[in-house]
């Protein structure tokens, strides 16, 4: 599902973000992508998006090289990926139904189906009952599980989340991957950046990047 083939990524000559990376994820998996702040994880997520292009090596995702891919193939590439990333934040102005319907009327969806999926979604992370409210009014762990909602309202094959718990308080980051895992649970092939011990400590396999390089991996 996702393959890295010895991939690096400098911004300058004294800017390497990711160095000589390799590692396969089979359709399904779920994985968690750990190391300090600064040590890759982001522009890693990022690749798998087309948001950043390796300078050397390949990314695949589904076997589509991402490197080659033109600037018109991006849209259909992340009609099958959920994204979670920090920078990528609710629209204040709209509703929390509003804000996961966005993603289905972008691709053309009708506004009745858009809504009925939308709904879905919000169900699926218990929060149905705040469909009709604003995301200023929800607690930060909430507002995650909207983002989530919006992130996998398109039925993607991969989720990609950022630090979906930072900044949390334990109860609400609990949630937040309680959310994640039940996506995984119905075959969605999960990779999750954190730096949160205690969940990478009760995960099956961790990929651990420092300073831009593979450091080990534990399954």
């Amino acid at each position: 599902m996702i393959e890295f083939q010895h991939v690096s990524k400098q911004y300058s000559p004294d800017g390497v973000a990711l160095r000589d990376i390799s590692f396969t994820i089979a359709k399904g998996e779920l994985v968690y992508l750990a190391g300090p702040s600064g040590a890759g994880k982001s522009t890693l997520l990022k690749m798998i998006a087309a948001m950043e292009r390796p300078t050397s090596g390949k990314v695949l995702v589904n076997g589509q090289d991402i490197g080659a891919l033109k600037r018109a193939g991006i849209p259909f590439l992340r009609r099958n990926l959920g994204l979670i990333f920090q920078e990528q934040r609710l629209l204040n102005d709209r509703t929390v139904l509003a804000n996961v319907m966005m993603p289905l009327l972008v691709t053309g969806s009708p506004r009745a189906v858009a809504e009925q999926r939308a709904r879905a979604a919000l169900d699926k992370v218990g929060l149905l009952d705040r469909a009709d409210g604003q995301p200023l009014a929800l607690s930060g762990g909430e507002q995650q599980r909207v983002s989530i909602a919006r992130a996998i309202v398109n039925r993607p094959q991969i989720i990609l989340a950022d630090e979906p718990t930072a900044n949390l308080d334990r109860a609400s980051a609990n949630r937040v991957i309680d959310a994640l895992h039940a996506f995984h649970s119905v075959g969605v092939t999960c990779l999750i950046s954190s730096h949160d011990e205690q969940i990478l400590d009760a995960a099956a396999r961790v990929i651990h990047l420092e300073r831009g390089e593979l450091m080990k991996e534990a399954a």
